[in-house]
């Protein structure tokens, strides 16, 4: 996966990061995005970040939405849920309680409120370099990605292993499935990126 420049892509990919929080989705999204890890405070409502890549020969402009895992922030983000291609569910092996609500709390957010049918959804249990602490088995894992169709890699965000790969594999899957690769291409000369991410009620479906 290389970067390429913000001038010319083929695809503009809605990319959304969920889980409760504390998990890690900012530091995942952070080393990303920047190759560089923080410890980070919660986030307040959401977060914004875009990335240009070159993934499986198409040059793509990657939106991704970093949400508030606190309850409070719920109402708040649910909107962003709207016209995102991919859904990162993501956990903390050391956390059992960030797995359980992944079925009791966000699995059923996506239900709720996903609006692309086919969206590509990616389980991923971050922080492995806490391997010591680890209270949710890959297995678990393993066998909550084949329940409800995601795909599923542990990663670790302060060491940055599998972090790329998490991105590109979800994106590959994207880009394999008609619908969202239909989906990625309108509107994409719109410059959707003006808006704050509070604002983003107003981000329409037709541009991603």
């Amino acid at each position: 996966m290389t970067a390429i420049s913000q001038a010319e892509f083929d695809y503009l990919f809605k990319l959304l990061l969920i889980g409760d929080s504390g998990v890690g989705k900012s530091s995942l999204l952070l080393s990303f995005t920047t190759d560089s890890f923080e410890d980070l405070s919660p986030t307040i409502g959401v977060d914004f970040k875009v990335k240009m890549v070159n993934i499986g020969g198409k040059r793509l402009k990657l939106a991704i939405w970093d949400t508030a895992g606190q309850e409070r922030f719920r109402t708040l983000t649910s909107s962003y849920y709207r016209g995102a291609q991919g859904i990162i569910l993501v956990y903390d092996v050391t956390r059992r309680d960030t797995f359980t609500n992944l079925k009791d709390v966000w699995a059923k957010e996506i239900e709720l409120y996903s609006t692309n049918q086919d969206c590509i959804k990616m389980l991923v249990g971050n922080k492995v370099d806490k391997e010591g602490r680890r209270v949710v088995t890959k297995k678990e894992g393993i066998d909550f990605a084949r329940e409800y169709g995601c795909l599923f890699l542990e990663c670790s965000a302060k060491t940055r292993v599998n972090v790329e790969k998490c991105f590109e594999e979800l994106v590959l899957k994207i880009l394999e499935t008609p619908s969202l690769l239909a989906a990625g291409s309108t509107g994409v000369k719109k410059n959707i990126f003006t808006q704050k991410p509070p604002q983003a009620d107003e981000y329409t479906s037709t541009c991603c």
